[in-house]
């Protein structure tokens, strides 16, 4: 049931993320980040692993994009 809700949280998160890839909504990672660590830590709670490392592969895409803006965009 964790691993469940950890990729419903993952799917969330990645509707947020992939539109902050665009070029001056990438404020909208911030927003973004505390649901992958919330679906991250239903994850490592559950049984299974795949919706921890599926919320672990949203988090590296959220980071890297956040790092290429230099933080805010």
């Amino acid at each position: 049931m964790l691993n469940l809700l950890s990729w419903i949280i993952g799917l969330l998160s990645l509707v947020i993320v992939i539109p902050a890839t665009i070029p001056f909504l990438g404020a909208l990672n911030w927003v973004a980040l505390p649901l992958i660590v919330l679906g991250i830590v239903f994850g490592a709670l559950s049984s299974s692993d795949s919706g921890r490392n599926f919320c672990l592969v949203v988090l590296l895409i959220s980071a890297v994009r956040l790092t290429l803006g230099g933080g805010i965009f």
